[in-house]
């Protein structure tokens, strides 16, 4: 069994070419929510010259549209979104400076290449799991789009968020190795 390693948000770029696919990490620090309406914004935002309401540059951000807090909470549920659906506008994040992304599932051929290119990486959070998720969640703010309610983006700090390394910087990608290593059994 491999360790699990602690990481902090704002240094996950900078330690991403020791990290390979497969690796348990305990993520602390800062994270973004951006889902589907958030990185069309995004996109269109950049496509008019201006600045994204989030600071990119080594930045994580997480697939999740996060339901209400109940009392005494910072948030509700909080599981991954499907990150495909993200694939579009990944790559050119990625290029602008993103360090990091979290959800589930697999990513294109293109997010791939853009991760390795800028040595970032793609963690998976255990889908299905949101409710437990939340528990790592020790605060959360919305800091733009406020108006698109639970896919507005939000600025969480998390403590000990467990995740795998599901795509690294040197080409690892946890689904073709899984698919490959079953295919031999």
């Amino acid at each position: 069994m491999s360790e699990i390693r602690k990481v902090r948000s704002e240094e996950l770029k900078a330690v991403s070419g020791e990290l390979k696919c497969g690796d348990k990490i305990l993520l602390s620090g800062v994270v973004y929510t951006a889902r589907d309406a958030a990185h069309k914004r995004f996109n269109a935002l950049l496509d008019e010259g201006k600045e994204l309401p989030i600071p990119l540059k080594d930045a994580v951000i997480y697939y999740a549209g996060p339901t209400p807090a109940p009392e005494g909470k910072p948030i509700g549920s909080c599981g991954p979104t499907t990150s495909g659906r993200m694939d579009r506008f990944a790559p050119r994040l990625l290029d602008l400076g993103l360090g990091g992304m979290i959800g589930k599932g697999e990513r294109s051929q293109e997010v791939r290449d853009a991760v390795i290119r800028n040595g970032a990486v793609y963690l998976c959070a255990i889908g299905g799991a949101g409710a437990l998720a939340c528990n790592c969640i020790k605060s959360c703010e919305v800091v733009a789009f406020e108006e698109l309610g639970c896919e507005s983006v939000k600025k969480l700090y998390v403590e000990d968020f467990p995740l795998v390394v599901a795509d690294d910087c040197h080409g690892g990608d946890i689904f073709s190795d899984g698919r490959a290593k079953y295919c031999r059994v």
